[in-house]
């Protein structure tokens, strides 16, 4: 069965200002690559595509707009990342619609990311204090959502996307 999870990517000119961000060779760290930057709104685990494509489909939500930044950031010791706002009703509508497909859904709150860098060992973090707080800042429109298979390597993780779902017309006020 397949690795899936379901995304949100960035516009080229957004991956072309993420790849202008400074990566120097650290031992410690692994560099993710433009073809891996990607926001996470649900990961489901091994599962059957049919049965995250057929709920993935029932996903109902307006288009947003996906903020990123303003600084780069960190989770404890192992994950360089950039936090991307604007994608939390989204993401509640993809674990709303999807609930039943896969692992359960994280019981902790969405934080939307970009992930820079991961740590090589999983035991022991890294100090990512140097590399917290480099300014980069871009917001683009959401118009979709990708139900994405991973495929695992020592060399990291590739992508492929396998369907993707529209989203609705943005709601206005008043």
């Amino acid at each position: 069965m397949p690795r899936l999870f379901v995304a949100v990517w960035p516009p080229d000119d957004v991956l072309d200002l993420i790849a202008g961000l400074p990566r120097p060779a650290v031992e410690a760290l692994r560099w993710t690559t433009r073809n891996q930057w990607h926001i996470t709104l649900r990961f489901f685990g091994s599962v059957e595509l049919e049965d995250a494509a057929s709920a993935l489909q029932s996903v109902s939500a307006p288009r947003t707009t996906a903020v990123l930044g303003p600084e780069t950031g960190h989770f404890g010791t192992r994950v360089l990342q950039v936090p991307v706002a604007g994608l939390d009703a989204v993401a509640k509508a993809v674990v709303r619609a999807t609930t039943r497909v896969g692992k359960p859904p994280e019981p902790r709150p969405f934080s939307g990311h970009l992930t820079l860098a991961r740590a090589r060992d999983r035991r022991r973090g890294v100090d990512l204090r140097p590399f917290v707080g480099t300014p980069v800042s871009a917001s683009w429109p959401v118009t979709e959502v990708c139900l994405v298979e991973s495929h695992l390597s020592s060399k990291g993780a590739t992508y492929q996307v396998v369907e993707s779902v529209s989203l609705g017309e943005p709601r206005t006020l008043g």
